[in-house]
């Protein structure tokens, strides 16, 4: 079985949060001192080294000043047009 990182799906919310990333003028390093984190660590969730839980994403689109809820409906978009069978 894949990992679930590599899910075509995880691949979807990684874009989007690089896409929510530069359209705030973002380099990872500046999203970083945001979150009060290393370079790496955007790095890694961007590349699907590494997964994201609630509270990170959470603390994430915070930092990027988007509004939860609507990240969560494009992402469902998304992925019904990718995938209209799920």
């Amino acid at each position: 079985m894949a990992n679930p990182i590599h899910d075509p799906n995880s691949k979807v919310f990684r874009q989007m949060l690089v896409e929510a990333r530069m359209s705030s003028g973002l380099l990872q390093a500046d999203l970083a001192d945001k979150l009060r984190k290393t370079q790496s660590f955007v790095s890694k969730y961007e590349r699907g080294e590494r997964r994201l839980d609630f509270p990170e994403f959470i603390t994430i689109a915070d930092a990027l000043g988007l509004e939860v809820s609507v990240f969560i409906d494009e992402y469902r978009s998304r992925i019904a047009t990718d995938h209209p069978m799920i």
